[in-house]
């Protein structure tokens, strides 16, 4: 799952030198192509696999609802991994308007490489999973929420200093995708046998709390500028914290 992160932030500095280069249409005729060629190249080399579990797609849709809606432990971590992902739009969505104006007024290709930065804090929470799997799951969810808010406040203060928005960058970065792994190690092993249905219901609310942060990005920055994006990400970094506090009183205490 790094590979999600990384690919969202390494696209970021990508899209920035293209932007400079050929303007924001080259991107997405860059990515359109792409597309295709992932599409014939998946097409090409996936195998064929023999159904194992005796239903029809709409019974598997229906399946992850009734996963999600009967498995406690599911809920809580969806909900972790939901607001987690709202944390990193928020910053993302955001960010190239506060680099673009005072004090920076950096190029698109200047804004695309702080998804370098991203990339590094995604990659140093690579351990997260080694100690979930360890039995420490509740310790590495707890200090990655608590991390994430710490991260809120060099953010903020990056409003002016580029120092400190980068520390910012680094910290949120690795808390969220820290907090990602771990959840989906302790989703795994609720039911080996459902590992892709449960994957699928946790993925799916992921998604929706990145949306959902993008729109709350844009709105708060419209409304409040940076400082109001800022605050956005802290107060929903708290409802994290308390829900997941809320939730984690029924997992069992180490994660096998």
């Amino acid at each position: 799952m790094s590979g999600l992160l990384l690919g969202i932030l390494l696209a970021r500095t990508v899209a920035g030198g293209l932007a400079q280069l050929g303007g924001w249409r080259t991107v997405y005729w860059t990515a359109s192509l792409l597309m295709v060629v992932m599409a014939l190249a998946l097409w090409r080399a996936l195998p064929r696999v023999k159904q194992s579990v005796p239903m029809s797609y709409p019974q598997l849709l229906a399946s992850i609802f009734h996963l999600y809606a009967g498995n406690r432990v599911l809920r809580t971590r969806a909900w972790t991994g939901c607001l987690s992902f709202a944390n990193f739009s928020l910053l993302w969505t955001s960010m190239a308007f506060l680099l673009a104006g005072a004090p920076y007024h950096f190029s698109e290709g200047e804004i695309g490489l702080l998804g370098l930065v991203g990339a590094a804090g995604a990659l140093a929470a690579r351990q997260a999973g080694a100690l979930a799997d360890k039995g420490k799951a509740k310790l590495t969810t707890r200090l990655g929420l608590l991390l994430m808010l710490l991260s809120w406040a060099a953010i903020a203060w990056g409003a002016e200093q580029l120092a400190p928005l980068i520390v910012g960058i680094l910290l949120l970065d690795l808390a969220v995708q820290a907090v990602h792994i771990t959840n989906q190690s302790v989703i795994y092993a609720q039911m080996p046998e459902a590992r892709n249905r449960l994957n699928a219901g946790y993925m799916t609310s992921y998604f929706m709390g990145g949306a959902a942060g993008s729109l709350l990005s844009a709105t708060a920055y419209h409304l409040w500028g940076w400082y109001g994006v800022c605050g956005a990400g802290a107060l929903l970094t708290v409802v994290n914290l308390l829900i997941w506090a809320a939730g984690s009183r029924f997992e069992p205490e180490k994660i096998n």
